[in-house]
């Protein structure tokens, strides 16, 4: 007999029968539901607490949990295992391939494997290991040995397991069914042959190896692909996302367990429950006399036999049975007990909408008065950063504005980028819009008598970027360019200023002649272009539409800005993912490799907040679904968790790729929670407070005044060099609309922001 166990636990599920408090950021495992600790590190200390020897212990999680996973077990160590991190889910068949190759490499084929889940409660250790213990030669002998739990009552929400019969020891198992009906599961229980599958399994190695090269010889393959790549570190063992992404994803009951003959079950000794269910955490928890578990700031009157729980706010429950009333910052989920497995159906519906609560935790200390940052913003916007980038901004030597400042407030003579001059065209139309009482209308007139000066090509589109002095660095007529363009000319438009339309009216006639791509109802990315593809340039068309709509009323813009839309629907947005594709070939395909990977969270608040504006003025109400969506997943998985902050790229299934944090996309986090505010969704005014709150926190105050902290590390350290000119439109526009949001609203409170005038702001980095 194997005298080595290796255990592997799996981590990588989200648990949304326990929703609202379990979430796609923050799944059931992590959670402490009984007071002494996560259900992973429970599950740790049981697998350390085998008394004959030391059995090495690997976690099989999510990449994206790597940090909670390593904080929960690194106090406990692994008996020299170590985590190993999936880039992608991609089901329970190809994480016990991964298991089985890891046990022999590391330990040899004929080691006994024992993989457990994470968030199942087994209270009694000693009768863990004595059932594992008597499931061991059975194991050793090739089979494939289960674990059944003797059913109590009819119960819907697990699998079952039928054996022909048992006694001691192991027995038979004649099949494997799925959760039954109410009317099936008394079946089974009447017939004293079906047991509750507990999920855990026993083998060794090389029987599960010859298991799933004779069913599943794709998964064997390509998950031993993935492992001889395995990047390894000091916090575990890292499974390379391009080869592990081409494991078929099934799980090993459909994998092996439904094909496999030899297979063994052992009746567990052990008191088990999977906390599936509000239910199944009321009979596992200590209760008080009237039977009900009251967790948190509750008061219950006149309750019995129900689960209670609060988290934050005070929860107050008078004359209630036999219920679940769980409360979480941002959601209340209330359900008879029976009921609370349909949680699931709230969680598909919450998904199909979009709604942030099934995928993000909001924090318990959110502000919850808005407008609490309205005096710092008016401050910032109207007495630092405008009247700053008014005078020092400008040249007024060459003409146009000055590509970036130093942290001296002085110009760093960089070439001028067209996109750059339209911005900061843009961004002073929009502040004399909003209410600014500086010279606006000079600024506007200098910056596009400098642009249509120098910036124009002999066929009527403009240039990519001009010299300092005004003479033309790249004449490439880009689309991204354009757009800004565009977007600049309908603000000044709507300032007064009459040449903008004749300009405007110029570059549309460009784009119509030069950057269409009538087959693929797309706009090339150069005039002649045939490389990668890119969805931004195409979102900036439409934002620049927009503007134009909402400067003339004219639908000959909205159908422009359509086509972009039908583009998002049928090729730049994945629904499976709820994420937003950045490069693409000549079809408008995801490129292959990590490009078509590739996704940026600040593109995602961008897009949110141009469909909620394209959704009010065409009636095209489901796009708000899209723009929720777009918004859930780039906070649930790009956001650093440690700032808060937007990471600059993840990738679609929300691993780091750019660990950058940029001003930019805080600021459209800004627009998009405004945006999605009282559409239908969540309250997002405590969100848009906070994200003002990190935008000042990281990237203003640290700052001279009137500049910003454009580029912070991972850790939250500065790493700019520079004050880039093309955030401004940005920040103004981000800011101005968080002002029109909370127009009325009283500071509550003084804000913890650093004060115009304190050492801190008055700083300089040159």
């Amino acid at each position: 007999m194997a005298h080595r166990i290796v255990s592997f636990v799996m981590s990588g599920g989200v648990g949304s029968r326990l929703w609202p408090l379990s979430r796609e950021d923050n799944p059931k495992q992590f959670h402490d539901l009984s007071g002494d600790g996560s259900m992973l590190a429970k599950t740790v200390r049981r697998l350390k607490a085998w008394p004959d020897n030391e059995t090495p212990i690997y976690l099989i999680a999510s990449e994206r949990h790597a940090e909670r996973v390593i904080s929960d077990i690194s106090p406990l160590g692994l008996n020299g295992g170590k985590p190993i991190f999936e880039p992608l889910g991609r089901n329970t068949a190809a994480a016990v391939a991964i298991a089985t190759l890891q046990t022999i490499s590391a330990h040899g084929k004929d080691a006994l494997v024992l993989v457990v889940p994470s968030d199942h409660e087994i209270s009694t250790e000693t009768q863990f290991w004595e059932t594992v213990e008597a499931g061991m030669p059975a194991a050793d002998s090739g089979s494939i040995v289960v674990f059944g739990i003797k059913p109590t009552h009819p119960e819907t929400g697990y699998g079952y397991i039928e054996v022909a019969a048992n006694g001691d020891g192991a027995a038979a198992v004649s099949r494997f069914v799925e959760k039954p009906n109410i009317e099936t599961a008394q079946k089974y229980l009447s017939s004293g042959r079906f047991y509750w599958n507990a999920g855990i399994f026993l083998f060794r190695a090389d029987t599960m190896q010859r298991a799933l090269i004779e069913f599943q010889p794709e998964i064997w393959e390509t998950a031993e692909r993935a492992f001889r790549t395995t990047k390894v570190d000091v916090s575990g063992l890292y499974l390379p996302q391009a080869f592990y992404s081409a494991v078929p994803s099934t799980s090993i009951d459909y994998a092996v367990m439904e094909h496999a003959q030899d297979i063994a079950m052992v009746t567990a000794s052990f008191r088990w429950n999977d906390l599936g269910s509000w239910q199944s955490l009321l009979e596992a928890s200590p209760v008080d006399g009237n039977g009900n578990v009251v967790m948190g700031d509750v008061i219950a009157m006149d309750c019995d036999s129900s689960y209670l729980r609060s988290q934050g706010r005070l929860l107050t429950v008078i004359g209630m049975k036999d219920v679940a009333v769980v409360a979480t910052p941002d959601a209340i989920f209330v359900a008879p007990v029976s009921h609370s497995q349909n949680v699931k159906k709230v969680v598909e519906q919450l998904e199909k909408s979009g709604r942030l609560e099934t995928k993000f935790t909001a924090s318990e200390d959110r502000v919850v008065v808005s407008g609490s940052w309205r005096k710092r913003v008016e401050h910032w916007l109207f007495n630092e950063t405008l009247p700053l980038w008014s005078d020092a901004g400008v040249d007024n030597v060459h003409g146009g504005f000055h590509e970036a400042l130093g942290f001296d407030a002085r110009p760093l003579g960089k070439p001028k980028r067209m996109r750059t001059m339209a911005r900061q065209i843009y961004a002073f139309a929009v502040a004399k819009e909003r209410g600014w009482t500086g010279d606006a209308d000079k600024l506007i007139d200098h910056g596009i008598h400098f642009i249509a000066k120098y910036g124009r090509t002999d066929r009527g589109g403009w240039v990519r970027t001009l010299n300092s002095n005004g003479s033309v660095a790249d004449p490439a007529e880009d689309a991204y360019d354009h757009s800004c363009v565009l977007l600049a000319l309908a603000h000044a438009y709507r300032c007064g200023h009459q040449p903008a339309l004749q300009l405007a009216q110029e570059t549309f006639h460009f784009i119509d002649s030069h950057l269409e791509d009538g087959s693929l109802n797309g706009f090339l990315e150069t005039p002649g272009w045939n490389g990668v593809r890119s969805s931004n340039p195409h979102m900036h068309m439409l934002e620049s539409f927009l503007a134009w709509y909402a400067a003339t009323g004219d639908r000959v813009y909205l159908r422009r800005a359509a086509r972009v839309i039908d583009l998002f629907r049928s090729h730049f947005f994945d629904q499976e993912s709820w994420t937003l594709g950045e490069y693409f070939d000549a079809d408008w395909l995801p490129l292959p490799g990590d490009k078509g990977q590739w996704t940026e969270p600040g593109h995602h608040f961008e897009w949110a907040s141009l469909l909620v504006d394209f959704a009010r003025a065409s009636g095209q109400k489901d796009l708000a679904a899209y723009a929720r969506k777009l918004y859930s997943s780039a906070v649930a998985s790009g956001l650093n968790r440690a700032t808060g902050l937007a990471y600059a790229a993840v990738s679609r299934q929300g691993m780091p790729l750019d660990r950058l944090s940029r001003s930019w996309p805080q600021c459209e986090a800004i627009k998009a929670a405004i945006a999605l505010d009282n559409i239908g969704g969540p309250d997002l005014k405590p969100e848009i407070e906070a994200r003002v709150a990190r935008l000042f926190r990281w990237h203003i105050d640290p700052a001279p005044l009137g500049l910003w902290v454009d580029r912070i590390d991972e850790r939250g350290r500065s790493l700019a060099t520079e004050v880039p000119a093309s955030i401004f439109y940005h920040l103004v526009t981000a800011l101005m609309q968080y002002l029109d949001k909370t127009e009325g609203q009283v500071e509550a409170f003084p804000t913890a922001s650093v004060k115009a005038d304190s050492p801190v702001a008055k700083q300089s980095y040159g």
